[in-house]
């Protein structure tokens, strides 16, 4: 929600953004919009565990699931993509532009070693769920018998 600030002369007319100032006039296209270049967004997630898997969660809507990319090694997870605006609107014509678009990532420490291997991702409804088998350090190590051929 946009706030205006003291318009007595002399003094600068300040917008606030939810808690970000600008001033009138700056920006692009010389609106009180303010848009950081090169910044990649960083998502929000939601990380547990089942006996035998860690479950990562998180809100993607409004991205197809071939603009997402999942890196998984044995301790730690990135997840990234890119959200693409898909209309035309011209700047003047907004009362309020919150949402998010363009790149985003998200990488962190996973609570216990995982199969990078053994990974199941789905979507639905923009929620994308992310399956990992934990390691099995109570699974014996299995004999393998050498066979002549």
């Amino acid at each position: 929600m946009e706030e205006e600030k003291d318009e007595r002369p002399g003094s600068r007319k300040e917008y606030t953004i939810k808690g970000v100032k600008s001033e009138k006039g700056n920006g692009k296209n010389n609106s009180n919009w303010i848009e950081e270049e090169n910044e990649e967004a960083e998502l929000s997630i939601d990380v547990y565990q089942t006996p035998t898997d860690i479950i990562v969660q998180t809100m993607v809507a409004g991205v197809k699931p071939e603009d997402l990319e999942l890196s998984i090694s044995r301790d730690m997870i990135t997840i990234s993509g890119k959200r693409e605006e898909s209309r035309i609107v011209d700047e003047n014509n907004y009362f309020a532009k919150e949402l998010y678009w363009g790149k985003f990532s998200r990488t962190f420490s996973l609570p216990a070693e995982v199969e990078p291997e053994e990974v199941e991702a789905t979507e639905r409804h923009g929620l994308v769920t992310i399956k990992i088998k934990k390691v099995d350090k109570e699974k014996k190590n299995s004999t393998i018998r050498v066979r002549s051929i």
